[in-house]
């Protein structure tokens, strides 16, 4: 990448709700020593952002998501993009190829793991050739799960001198339900499920994102049941988000060369407590997530279930994402179990909006200013960005990694 380009970060997508609170946490914290622009399709709504943020300096940039040479001119003119538009899927392709060729930074908050597998397979070498970095799930997905599994394997590894050979990750007390960007994404996944096969046999590989000619593994898919755990003395049920983190996870692990080995374990719950009542709740939602793909399934119940469910823009209000929260649980161990660590991921915000605004922004600014060792390519938060990110998420982000 040519040190002389014009910003440090371009984001894309910065009128919508996610966008225009990620903007706000790189105004407020790192003000006028970032050079960084707005982009999007209308320049009038990038206009009131930017009004809104008190900063006149800030460049506007006026661009159509499915221009490709529009896309390639955006992305040569920074270091990263920071882009919040989705369903990717539906519009991040253009852009997300133009950065590949052009050798700039990006990062994104996709979950679509259909859509990060094509990426995958059509431009990661294309990123390998020109330098250029390209993470996805920089926000409440995969972030706390990824760089949570790397923090508690770094307090295994200082510990006992080697790495843990499973970790189980159970998701406590959080507020704030999934954005309407997660919900959309969700929609368009069913949608292409239903006209292309080969996207259902993908997810049924819980190693699907890993390099070909490594993606299998001693993981299965998630189990659809209410399970006590005795590590956490709790009852847990599945958690809606394990199917995109998890294999975030893995891939960091294959990225890296399997420093946790090959026959690494991972697993992704949501506590539920310890009573009779706890139990009942873990049964509920084991049963609405064996459920709810055949009934998302068909296209009458998506298009029904569009009219009502939030929309992607719409999102809570600051009171709301003030007084949200969320906290991960992680236990790593060694293979015979005699060797363990338990630790603490939490977060200040909602983790759909607040939390995610601000890991996005985060890794935006990692990517453009820290010295990461990785090459090109198409890589996870912890393979590409690791303690990096895990500093600026603890100083800039209210997010805490602690042991407990």
């Amino acid at each position: 990448m040519s040190a002389s380009r014009e910003f440090e970060i371009i984001l894309w997508g910065a009128t919508g709700f996610t966008g225009s609170l990620v903007a706000k946490h790189l105004q407020s914290t790192y003000g006028y020593s970032l050079n960084w622009a707005m982009a999007g399709r209308n320049l009038q709504k990038l206009e009131a952002v930017r009004a809104e943020l008190g900063n006149p300096n800030i460049p506007l940039l006026q661009a159509d998501s499915h221009d490709q040479a529009a896309m390639e001119t955006l992305a040569a003119r920074t270091k990263v993009v920071c882009t919040t538009v989705g369903p990717y899927a539906l519009y991040g392709t253009p852009l997300l190829e133009a950065c590949a060729k052009q050798g700039t930074h990006y990062c994104d908050l996709t979950g679509e793991v259909q859509w990060m597998g094509h990426t995958i397979k059509h431009f990661q070498s294309t990123a390998e050739a020109s330098g250029a970095r390209i993470v996805h799930t920089c926000g409440f997905d995969s972030i706390p799960s990824d760089l949570g599994v790397f923090y508690a394997q770094s307090v295994m590894h200082e510990r006992f001198g080697s790495y843990a050979q499973e970790v189980n990750a159970r998701v406590g007390r959080f507020s704030g339900g999934a954005s309407g960007g997660t919900i959309a994404s969700m929609m368009v996944m069913m949608e292409q499920m239903s006209k292309d096969k080969s996207i259902q046999e993908e997810l049924e590989n819980p190693y699907s994102l890993n390099p070909q000619g490594e993606q299998s593994g001693p993981d299965g898919l998630d189990v659809n049941e209410a399970i006590f755990d005795e590590h956490f003395q709790q009852w847990t049920g599945p958690f809606f988000m394990a199917a995109v983190n998890a294999r975030v996870v893995r891939r960091s692990n294959a990225l890296a060369n399997y420093p946790y080995g090959k026959t690494f374990r991972y697993d992704e719950r949501q506590l539920t407590g310890a009573d009779k009542k706890a139990q009942r709740k873990a049964k509920n939602i084991a049963l609405g997530s064996k459920l709810t793909p055949s009934i998302m399934g068909l296209g009458w119940v998506r298009k029904l279930a569009g009219r009502f469910l939030p929309k992607p823009g719409e999102g809570p209000t600051p009171e709301e994402q003030l007084n949200g929260h969320f906290e991960m649980f992680f236990h790593a161990q060694s293979e015979d179990g005699n060797q363990s660590v338990k630790t603490r991921v939490s977060g200040d915000r909602d983790p759909g909006y607040g939390g995610t605004s601000r890991m996005l922004g985060e890794a935006a600014v990692c990517l453009a200013r820290d010295d990461l060792s990785c090459g090109g390519g198409i890589w996870t938060p912890a393979s590409a960005m690791g303690q990096a990110l895990v500093d600026r998420l603890q100083a800039n982000a209210g997010i805490t990694f602690e042991t407990l």
